[in-house]
């Protein structure tokens, strides 16, 4: 258990936010973090949506367990957080 610094790209913020998370911690709760700092503040919630992870500039998302050790992210690397709708409604 380690803190660990990563750069947050919010979807739909316009503000790159240092977020201290722990190197034990799932990319949900990365996300969880990441939101603390957006959601609700320049960014509107979206009840329903979920949150997910990926590195900034790919499309593959981060699976939602993974720790950040088991990640490959380097500290201050940047993530981009987007918002994932509804299974219902994809």
């Amino acid at each position: 258990m380690a803190l660990f610094p990563l750069t947050s790209n919010f979807e739909g913020d316009f503000v790159l936010q240092l977020v201290a998370v722990d190197t034990e911690n799932t990319m949900d709760e990365v996300a969880s973090a990441a939101a603390h700092h957006s959601v609700n503040r320049r960014v509107a919630d979206r009840p329903g949506y979920g949150l997910r992870v990926r590195r900034q500039g790919s499309k593959d998302l981060i699976p939602r367990t993974m720790k950040v050790s088991e990640s490959g992210l380097k500290p201050m690397e940047c993530i981009e957080v987007i918002w994932e709708a509804p299974a219902a409604a994809r």
